[in-house]
């Protein structure tokens, strides 16, 4: 017992490597866990002290944990059964697949990451780029929401400044949980987005166990009365023009949704730019048939850095105004009730409805409208007499802030179409540049619905 033992130094210094490992394992790392699990409770305690619907437990919940829940799902595990069956592969190894497709979902939320740097972030680009404007918000019908219900913001899409900029507005409601697509599926950005709470979707897998794996997360997300915020659309307009609804995450949350359960209330979110800063990236997509966007990352990276420069030169440069309006709720249970058969789609529909009735008209749309009609160049005059008799034909809760400050509005209009080459100013007189027309029309796209 007493015997020396000899030993190399390379094999004594291993082993007290591995010693010292295990004992942080044992005794240092669970109390470093357990310390700042304490911080965030904290931190997490003050914030819901302020928020009008507090963050739900759920998505404070390890990341392994809820991985781990999701893939024993009943329908889950059927869905890997099936999978295996159809494949011919071992259970073990469909189920593995189950598990890979839940890591990829599954967010990993971060409370100090979403209001300690999101929203900052989310506030200084909104800012930066924009003049700001929440136009119509009924607070009384969403007061009216149930704090026991689900709450899912249903929006439409128009640029990916759509995420920065309800993030920001919808600060002090709450934490928003995303549904992202593959683009953002990048690192680092993906760990930033994931931290947020977002999660990620294949929208155009057509992997039956995938799918069952994504539902499983919507329904426990939304059983769970985790805020939602999705864009029924699918993705970005090319033409500007509103979309019909992909029923997608619409279908999940109508599967899943139990009359004895917790209600789902939709609230409808319109949302337009004066400049979409995609503008002329969907176009060209949209001239290809709508496959994918040539965007350069070292274009988009110079043009940020051009807009951060500018800023803090004291030349800020706004894009003129970014506007969302909030439309009328509503409620699954109240909806399911009218509805025979199934659901998803004409709730699908009666969402869209609502978002584009509420979209908000702006200076640019609107002067896009006028001099898509004009029948050539127009003066000064001819251009505020337009202006204001397409004002007058709005019904007056509309465009309030262009009633109040119409010559601001005109002037900024054309500021920002013949700044873009969009109309071109000779002698006094503006008219439309025929190589740029489309954006024209796409801007008035976005309006047109509403003006006819």
């Amino acid at each position: 017992m007493t015997s020396t033992i000899e030993l190399p130094l390379w094999l004594f210094v291993l082993i007290l490597l591995f010693a010292v490992v295990t004992a942080a394992s044992h005794l240092l790392f669970p109390s470093v866990r357990w310390f700042f699990r304490r911080r965030m409770e904290r931190v997490v305690a003050r914030l819901n002290e302020r928020l009008e619907r507090p963050i739900e437990p759920f998505k404070l919940a390890q990341r392994h944990d809820m991985i781990e829940r999701l893939i024993y799902q009943p329908d889950v595990t059927r869905a890997v059964a099936e999978h295996a069956a159809e494949e011919g592969i071992p259970e073990a190894v469909a189920f593995e697949t189950a598990k890979r497709y839940a890591g990829e979902i599954v967010p990993s939320f971060s409370a100090t990451m979403y209001f300690g740097v999101a929203i900052k972030i989310a506030r200084f680009l909104s800012r930066a780029f924009y003049r700001v404007r929440l136009t119509h918000v009924d607070e009384a019908a969403l007061d009216a929401i149930p704090q026991e219900s689900t709450v899912v913001y249903v929006i439409n899409h128009k640029s990916n400044m759509d995420y920065v900029l309800v993030t920001y507005l919808a600060a002090r409601r709450g934490a928003l949980s995303y549904a992202v697509g593959e683009w953002a599926r990048v690192w680092p950005l993906s760990r930033l987005i994931r931290a947020m709470g977002a999660y990620f979707i294949r929208r155009k897998s057509r992997n039956d166990l995938y799918r069952k794996v994504l539902a499983g997360y919507v329904r426990l997300a939304t059983e769970a009365g985790v805020a939602q915020a999705m864009f029924p659309e699918g993705r970005l307009s090319l033409t500007g023009a509103p979309q019909d609804p992909k029923l997608g995450l619409i279908k999940y949350i109508t599967d899943a949704y139990q009359p004895e359960g917790r209600d789902v209330v939709f609230v409808p979110v319109a949302i337009n730019y004066d400049r979409v800063l995609e503008d002329r990236i969907l176009l060209e997509s949209a001239a290809r048939g709508g496959k994918g966007f040539r965007a350069r990352i070292s274009v988009i990276v110079g043009f940020f850095f051009k807009q951060l420069l500018l800023r803090l030169r004291g030349k800020v440069h706004r894009f003129g105004n970014a506007t969302v309006r909030f439309g009328r709720p509503v409620s699954l249970t109240e909806f399911s009730q009218d509805v025979t058969g199934e659901v998803a789609k004409p709730l699908g529909v009666e969402l869209m409805r609502r978002i584009n009735g509420v979209v908000p008209i702006l200076p640019v749309p609107l002067m896009a409208c006028i001099f898509e009609q004009a029948a050539g160049s127009l003066s000064q005059k001819d251009v505020k007499d337009a202006f204001a008799a397409r004002l007058a034909a709005l019904p007056q809760s509309r465009a309030r802030f262009m009633r109040e400050a119409p010559e601001e509005a005109i002037d900024g209009a054309l500021k920002t179409l013949v700044g873009r080459r969009v109309l071109l100013e000779a002698d006094g007189t503006f008219s439309v540049n025929k190589e740029q027309s489309d954006i024209l029309t796409f801007y008035a796209n976005s309006i047109r619905h509403l003006l006819e």
